[in-house]
């Protein structure tokens, strides 16, 4: 009963002077809704990251080429990696070895007529769509023999590019230019979404082989995608693949390797690094924003314990104890900052939502959970104790003589 009595003297006190409370909520009313977008708009996005390369399967190996240096300076990405490495690994490897998928990978755009779209490129073999269980919603994948056949001018889309494109309308045995070159269509892959870092619904498939000679007009890759055998032995794969491509590129004792290998667990944990870097610089933006509003809370309730000396002291008069007077400017900052708070969640919660909405043919997405939801009305109720503290203890201090004669 006590406390419902403290809680209705300070929604009074805060009526009283109401223009003055609002003003002193909106600072954490911002700096919440900070908070919350922040904080939406990381989950969102790194949940959907974590379940792309989780799609990706519990035994694949990613092999990739390293940076290039001149003085130091990264340059670009070194050309160590061929088809050769294939046939070496697929020799040494074969039973550790399920299959082996090589990646070129660019961006150019795909006309048909007057319709252009910007797409990704991934020139690669049949064995590709066997690791990432990718099936073809009309017509076929490649076969062994396009992919390696070094005139195969064929090529599959992916959903998004096949709707920009056609429209609806079959596109088996059709032809689009792709940077260029004309391909006939084989294939459209099912809606599948993103893998990784790439968008396969926007993205056209062409064999490797006349990928490279066609297109690329190189003979270097971007990547190698290794499906092991058993999964349990993955680490002990790695290792192997390791040993085995020093040898392929005759690397010396003591030299560093001129490519990387990943697996999932290390590409996670490389993503969880760069997201907490991300988190941090944003809550650190939304942080000011709520310094900035605690800042507004105790000023406010420094100019009520002044206005209302006079009041506190006729309170201590009629026997309110010192921690009577404490819990109730308490109370009054913690109703601002749980108000502002409240608020703080639906505007954040508004602005991802349209966050989303507007990014949505970026498949863009927002999350908001129960540790979004408890995180904000925390940092709330942390603020407004913090922001009262002082005040409400300078106000319980007062010489209730002293009080009762302030003008």
């Amino acid at each position: 009963m006590f406390y419902l009595r403290l809680i209705w003297t300070s929604l009074r006190s805060l009526d009283s002077h109401f223009l003055r409370s609002l003003l002193a909520t909106l600072g954490v009313l911002i700096g919440v809704s900070s908070v919350v977008a922040c904080m939406s708009i990381l989950e969102g996005v790194s949940n959907d990251i974590f379940r792309r390369f989780k799609s990706m399967g519990a035994n694949v190996l990613f092999v990739f080429p390293e940076s290039a240096h001149v003085e130091g300076r990264v340059v670009g990405t070194s050309q160590t990696l061929d088809l050769s490495d294939i046939e070496h690994l697929l020799r040494e490897l074969p039973t550790d070895i399920e299959r082996i998928a090589p990646e070129a990978l660019g961006a150019t755009s795909a006309k048909r007529f007057q319709k252009s779209v910007d797409i990704g490129v991934i020139a690669t073999s049949n064995e590709y769509f066997e690791i990432h269980q990718f099936k073809a919603r009309f017509g076929r994948v490649f076969t062994k023999a396009e992919s390696e056949n070094p005139d195969a001018a064929v090529a599959l889309l992916g959903d998004k590019v096949a709707d920009k494109l056609f429209g609806g309308s079959d596109p088996i045995g059709q032809v689009v230019k792709v940077g260029g070159t004309t391909y006939r269509i084989v294939g459209m892959l099912e809606k599948r979404g993103s893998l990784g870092f790439i968008n396969a619904d926007e993205t056209v498939f062409i064999p490797i082989q006349a990928g490279l000679k066609r297109f690329f007009n190189r003979k270097w890759l971007n990547r190698l995608t290794i499906a092991g055998t058993h999964p349990e032995k993955l680490e002990e794969l790695q290792k192997a693949i390791q040993r085995s491509l020093r040898r392929a590129h005759k690397i010396r004792p003591g030299q560093p390797d001129d490519f990387g290998i990943f697996n999932q667990e290390e590409a996670l944990q490389n993503i969880n690094q760069f997201t907490f870097i991300f988190k941090a610089v944003f809550y650190s933006i939304a942080g000011i924003s709520l310094v900035v509003g605690g800042i507004g809370i105790m000023n406010i309730m420094l100019v009520s314990v002044t206005e209302r000396t006079r009041e506190i002291g006729v309170r201590m008069a009629v026997g309110a104890r010192r921690s009577d007077i404490l819990l109730q400017f308490l109370f009054e900052a913690l109703v601002i900052s749980m108000l502002g708070g409240a608020l703080g969640l639906l505007l954040g919660t508004m602005f991802a939502d349209v966050m989303e909405k507007v990014l949505k043919y970026m498949n863009f997405k927002t999350e908001i959970n129960a540790n979004v939801v408890v995180s904000s009305l925390v940092t709330a109720t942390i603020v407004g104790v913090v922001s009262g503290l002082y005040p409400a203890f300078k106000a319980s201090r007062l010489d209730p003589v002293d009080a009762l004669r302030y003008e």
